[in-house]
């Protein structure tokens, strides 16, 4: 099988997302009164309204109604005033009602969007732009210096209620190939549900990665759910097709089912797309079907062929009145909708003079934006002057803390706001290098000291003096006289064996740049 890479050069992926959201931070369930609780005993939190019991008539919760509009506004969409719910037919034995209620075609919230800043080692999937300078647009991208934006259009945002969860015994990791029975858990039947669709506008695996995790960022900026793709609160649905570059007729997609991280979105993408080429390009037929991505073996796997629209045999609610949205009801929403990752970026951009790739990286996660925010708090009139030292140490060291533990809290970690502020004084005054910068990082996580603590303790404060450093300099130089006579033949790489050289006279504590300007110098004559 070709690599991505290879692929995308002959076809173009056409990939659309529905993303799925349990709106988690909400006390109950979306048409009756029952607890939100996740890993609660199975079936505890039940009652006759989400098991479908005769003559149980659904209530629907006013805040989730609220919070799907919150979500609508947060993503550019128009609010519809006029909707209503349906009931649409599920056969299977996790939705104890027979159907699920959800909304027909018109939903709470229509026809938004949001714009994706793609670069770096996400931007090299995009290849029919390479030829465009900055500014220049190719359908629905406009390049950067960085990379690009990609315009993505949403469909729609509507409410539905989610199902149980089925868990199956005896098979291999749970699933359902190999079981020998299943048990079903009704507690999360009922929860309400929002998901997103978006317009069929991605065309790499990386778009469609960078799509949810902006959703992501702003879902929990907004409040509305944990967002925990661990727990199932958050997950997504793929559908991808391809077509030949250069033409407009759509393929025949497949859908990948349920994507519970941002690499198995990615990779089930990528893996689907090269699959798909290879039957294509031998004379094969796509056929429209739902697949499951197995992580473990790296494929997909066939799992249904896809039902139509005609399938769920749709129909009014006939237990829950039409909703009418008042302007009043909406603009009360919009009063609460917080900053916005994008607009905190921008914020950033502004206030401190950051690049808007430093603005946009900090954002993209709440801890590393909250962060940086109370740094410059504590950093005062200095806050411009360390705002890029300070994003760099977020971006790069504090992410990767954050990334390398699930249960890391940065707000109760040892590394305070004042701490990394002193931290990154003493590397802006040349006390020490970058390189003991992260070693003293390091030393603050796991011994709770003060960066000067540190320091003062393992020696690294660095040597500034210029006439101490020149002393040692000289003396290196004189030396080793044959590799000046390279140097001064054109071996410049030669200058690595003198700061070598230099450092271990001063036991590491030289400061390289004076020691590089140093050698430069005096090599030079």
């Amino acid at each position: 099988m070709r690599k991505l890479e290879e692929v995308l050069k002959d076809w173009e992926a056409v990939i659309g997302l529905e993303i799925h959201a349990e709106l988690t931070t909400l006390n109950t369930k979306m048409f009756c009164g029952c607890k939100l609780e996740f890993g609660a005993d199975p079936n505890t939190h039940t009652c006759p309204v989400c098991l479908g019991l005769p003559g149980a008539l659904p209530v629907p919760n006013k805040a989730a109604i609220e919070s799907i509009v919150l979500a609508g506004l947060a993503t550019n969409c128009d609010i519809e005033k006029h909707s209503m719910f349906y009931r649409k037919n599920y056969m299977y034995p996790d939705m104890a009602k027979n159907f699920q209620t959800t909304q027909g075609p018109v939903a709470f919230c229509m026809r938004g969007h949001l714009d994706l800043d793609v670069d770096g080692p996400a931007a090299k999937e995009r290849g029919d732009i390479a030829g465009l300078k900055p500014g220049e647009t190719c359908e629905n991208v406009t390049v950067t210096d960085s990379g690009y934006t990609a315009h993505v259009g949403i469909t729609r945002i509507h409410m539905e209620e989610d199902a149980g969860k089925m868990i199956h015994v005896g098979g291999d990791e749970g699933r359902i190939a190999g079981a020998t029975h299943s048990l079903v858990d009704y507690n999360r039947a009922g929860t309400p549900l929002i998901e997103l669709v978006t317009e069929p506008d991605l065309r790499t695996p990386e778009e469609a990665r960078l799509f949810m995790q902006k959703l992501r960022q702003i879902y929990l900026a907004i409040g509305i759910s944990d967002c925990s793709m661990e727990e199932g609160s958050m997950r997504c649905d793929g559908n991808v097709s391809l077509r030949r570059r250069g033409s407009t007729k759509l393929g025949v997609k497949t859908e990948l089912k349920n994507m519970n991280s941002f690499k198995n979105l990615h990779d089930g993408l990528a893996y689907e797309i090269c699959r798909q080429a290879e039957v294509l390009e031998e004379g094969g037929q796509i056929y429209q079907e739902t697949r499951h991505w197995d992580p473990t073996m790296k494929h997909t796997i066939v799992m249904r062929v896809k039902e139509t629209a005609d399938d769920y045999r749709l129909f009014p609610e006939p237990d829950l009145a039409p909703y009418d949205l008042s302007d009043e009801f909406i603009e009360g929403v919009r009063a609460k909708l917080p900053e916005l990752p994008d607009q905190k970026a921008t914020r950033f951009a502004d206030e401190f003079g950051l690049s808007a790739y430093d603005a946009r990286h900090l954002v993209d996660h709440r801890a590393t934006a909250d962060f940086f925010e109370a740094c410059m708090e504590v950093a005062g009139k200095d806050a411009a002057k360390l705002a890029k030292p300070v994003a760099n140490l977020a971006i790069n060291d504090v992410t990767a803390w954050l990334n390398a533990s699930e249960d890391a809290d940065l707000a109760q970690s040892p590394l305070t706001p004042a701490r990394a502020v002193e931290l990154v004084k003493l590397l802006a005054e040349d006390a020490i290098s970058s390189k003991q910068a992260k070693q003293v990082f390091s030393a603050i996580m796991d011994e709770d000291k003060d960066p000067s603590v540190i320091v003062e303790e393992r020696g690294m404060k660095q040597v500034s003096d210029t006439g101490a450093i020149e002393a040692v300099v000289d003396a290196i130089i004189a030396a080793n006289p044959d590799e000046v006579a390279r140097y001064k033949e054109g071996n410049t790489k030669v200058i690595g064996f003198f700061v070598g050289q230099c450092m271990k006279e001063m036991r590491g504590q030289g400061n390289p740049k004076i020691i590089n300007q140093l050698l430069a110098k005096k090599l030079a004559e």
